[in-house]
Order: C-alpha cells, then structure tokens, then sequence
C-alpha cells in the first residue's frame, strides 16, 4: 500500500525537529511526505528540506482547511491512502503509521481516525477532553450507527487521520471553502455513500489544547458557522446535545477526583462554549468586523 503524509505548517518551532526524528523512526515508513507551509518565518521549511520532505509554500493568506487539503490530496493520486498530520501532533511511537493503515485491510473502510493523548504537561481539563474523546478501544462506524450516536458517528480528526484517496475522489474530495470541520465534513461523505469509518486506538499521537477562555469561544465560534453552512450534517445524523451533557457529566466527575477547585472553571468552559457555538450559528446577522474579532480562524471572514 503507497501512502504519503501531509502536514499543514506555519512556524512549527522548536520541537519540529523531534517531529521530524519520531516521523523518521517509523517501522513503516511513508512513500512520501508533502509539507504545506504558510509562510512560515522560523526554520520549518528549512529543516523540512533537510529532511528530504517535500514542500510547497502557500501563497500569503490563502491556507484554508478544506481547500489546502484537497489541493494537496490531488497531488497524491498515484498513492492509495493520505495520511494528514498536523504540526503539533507527535507519533507516540514507532507504529503509529503502521497502525492507522491497519484498518484498511477491511476494504470497505475509507477513512481512519487514529487515538489522540494528552500532550506532556497537560492540564487536567485538558486530559480528560482527550480521554473522554478518544477510546481505548478500536471501532467501525456505518450510517447505521447514526440512530444511537447521532452527529458522533462521523467523528474524525485530520491532527491525525487517513483516507482512500478512492473515497476521497468518489465524493470530491474535501470542502473548497470551511472555516472549521472539514474532517467531520469528509467522514460523513463517506458514511452517507455506503462506506465505513474506522477509530485504530493503537495509532496513537499526543496532541492537545490547553486552550484560555477567549480561545474557548473562538473555537466554539467557529464550529457553529460550520453547522450553520453544512445544516445537512444534523439534519441526516442528528445533534449532538446528547454527547455533550454526557461530556459535562464526565469532566465534573473526573476534576472531583482529581482537583475538585477546577470545577467552577470547567463550569465557565461549558457556558463560554455555548456562547460561542450560539454565536457562531447566527454569523450570518453579525457584522463582518465583530466575525472577524470572535472567530478563531480570522482569515476566513473576507
């Protein structure tokens, strides 16, 4: 099976050269490696090209999540799987590619989410989001399952992620324009094309937010103007209200038994979250000027 990587990039710093060594020491290696960089101004392209990745270097303000994957997909096609990473998440270990392509010996699956670990020095909140999120435990998914887990069905995660470039040519690849979601967008494609999902607990990376309280509604911002300009995603798999009171539910009992003072934080998390995703879902009647100030992804409100 030909796969290559592809890593969206913009100042990856200093830990880019531990990236670059744990990519390197895979028990699979991948047949090629396409670095997009945004302009990046520290040593990412440098040490990429050093690395014998192969780069190409985006225009100023043109990255979109959607698009920019897609771009770079289609530079692939002669390969049978993409791999996306993201700039902060590293391999846990040294079979973590191996792993995510794992599933596809089951030939109806087209896309694959790997399992995401807290980063080293993770806040608690932090950690239980990513043990809560990712299961220890590997799973498929079909449309079918949209009736017992709604919108979760078409969970997936591009931080570290892998799909048939098959699949991905069968439904026209990723979003031209999103502002948030395009994993989420892709996955259910593939499900409502008849194709399955799979979750491979054991292709691990670590990779996690400890996002401020601004950041919180930014991010939350965002993901409702998704909701808002793919309203199809709950209308075929349902909400997710569900999920996330379970969430809620689960955050409050874990700080209780680690650090119960957390919990007035937590509490302000969840309304600032809602806040914004409430925000985010009347975009349309809010100000270009006011977007552009609570978005997380500024650059997408032209």
């Amino acid at each position: 099976m030909l796969f290559s990587v592809i890593v969206p990039t913009l100042n990856a710093g200093d830990s880019w050269s531990l990236w670059i060594d744990v990519l390197k020491s895979q028990s699979l290696a991948p047949d090629n490696v396409l670095i997009i960089d945004s302009g990046s101004v520290d040593d990412t392209v440098k040490l990429s090209n050093e690395a014998g990745f192969s780069v190409q270097i985006l225009p100023t303000g043109t990255f979109n999540h959607g698009g920019t994957r897609q771009q770079a997909a289609l530079q692939c096609l002669n390969h049978d799987v993409v791999v996306f990473l993201t700039q902060d998440a590293l391999l846990a270990d040294a079979h973590a590619l191996r792993n995510i392509l794992l599933p596809f010996n089951d030939k109806s699956v087209m896309a694959v989410c790997g399992r995401q670990l807290p980063r080293k020095h993770a806040t608690l909140i932090e950690t239980h989001a990513r043990l809560y999120n990712y299961s220890s435990k590997s799973f498929t998914r079909t449309m079918q399952d949209a009736a017992k887990f709604g919108l979760k069905t078409a969970f997936m995660s591009n931080s570290f992620a892998a799909y048939r470039i098959s699949a991905l040519t069968e439904i026209s690849g990723f979003p031209d324009d999103v502002i948030f979601g395009e994993d989420m967008y892709v996955a259910a494609k593939i499900l409502k094309a008849g194709y399955k999902t799979a979750y491979a607990a054991g292709a691990c990376v670590y990779h996690s937010h400890g996002y401020t309280l601004l950041q919180e509604v930014h991010r939350y911002f965002d993901m409702g103007v998704f909701h808002t300009q793919e309203p199809w995603l709950r209308s075929d798999f349902g909400g997710a209200e569900g999920e996330g009171v379970k969430f809620i539910l689960s955050e409050f009992k874990y700080l209780l038994e680690h650090s119960y003072w957390l919990i007035p934080e937590a509490a302000l998390r969840v309304v600032l979250r809602y806040a914004g995703f409430r925000l985010g879902l009347v975009e349309k009647s809010l100000p270009l000027w006011l977007k552009r100030k609570i978005a997380m992804n500024k650059g997408y409100f032209k």
